[in-house]
């Protein structure tokens, strides 16, 4: 590393690596203000090398002698991206919410704008938070399969870049009347249950999809994972439980299912894809558990 890589030299603050991703929705135009802000609050910046190869993981583990902590600019999937890294090292974490939905910033209570995002990294509060796993990928909001899945592999990085949150909604909308009833063992507690459903979510955090709740009572930090079932025949229910969903209430409808556990497993007799926050990493089966304490963010008082 050269002195090239950093942005202000380092004097009496800290030192956090930097990564913003470019691809985000407003990564690239945000880039050079969140550098001005991050010098006038006296943090000291170091950013990949160019050459540097591997996942952001792989970068947070090599430059973790260097640094401080690790501040991501991006949305859910760059994080996601970043959490085994930030397990195996340690190092807290600070969020710049540029991304599309941002559901884990809005979890925690982290503001949209940058300035203030910013301010909330200076100051210096952390808060200790969970991460789910599921077939040995960590997660920070949801993880599921059904519809949700089959809308992250619908919904390309360029969309979202240019439609943000509505892109989600056009795409939800047109996949909607497409989606079909499935069915899935889910096993948890002791219990089997042999399901027909559209989707099964199961959270760590509270808000995924652009600010639907997984459940209205879900924290991350409470160690438990909160999982419901949407068992609905027609593509119009689903409609009808849009404003529960965003309410995290629909846990209450009759053909909801919902329950809290620390570990299930999804079965289905065909694989599904497993999508954890907005990213496919997988097919069922899917074995879920929690990572209780696994990092620390900075995030304002609550």
């Amino acid at each position: 590393m050269t002195m090239s890589h950093y942005s202000a030299a380092k004097e009496s603050g800290p030192t956090a690596l930097l990564f913003i991703n470019k691809h985000a929705r407003n990564g690239d135009s945000s880039a050079r203000y969140v550098k001005e802000l991050l010098q006038k609050s006296q943090i000291s910046i170091v950013e990949p090398d160019e050459k540097d190869t591997g996942s952001c993981s792989d970068i947070i583990r090599a430059y973790a002698e260097r640094v401080d902590f690790v501040i991501i600019g991006g949305g859910d999937g760059t994080l996601n991206s970043a959490a085994a890294g930030l397990v195996d090292t340690g190092l807290p974490l600070g969020v710049l919410p540029l991304g599309t939905a941002n559901d884990f910033a809005r979890t925690v209570g982290i503001p949209r704008e940058i300035r203030q995002a910013v301010q909330v990294i200076a100051s210096g509060q952390r808060r200790t938070v969970d991460l789910g796993e599921v077939n040995g990928h960590l997660f920070f909001n949801v993880s599921s399969i059904g519809f949700s899945a089959a809308l992250a592999r619908g919904l390309s990085a360029k969309s979202k870049k240019r439609w943000g949150t509505l892109g989600y909604a056009l795409a939800a909308f047109k996949l909607l009347k497409q989606s079909r009833p499935f069915r899935v063992e889910i096993e948890h507690d002791g219990i089997k249950e042999r399901v027909k459903t559209v989707q099964v979510s199961v959270g760590n955090g509270r808000f995924y999809g652009g600010g639907m709740a997984v459940a209205d009572s879900a924290a991350p930090d409470d160690g438990r994972l909160d999982v419901y079932s949407l068992e609905v025949s027609h593509w119009w229910e689903m409609v009808a439980l849009i404003p529960f969903i965003r309410k995290g209430t629909h846990g209450r409808w009759r053909k909801v299912r919902a329950f809290s556990a620390r570990q299930l497993t999804l079965n289905t007799s065909k694989p599904h894809d497993i999508n954890a926050d907005g990213e496919l990493i997988g097919k069922t089966p899917a074995v879920f558990g929690i990572r209780e304490k696994a990092i620390q963010v900075f995030a304002p008082p609550r």
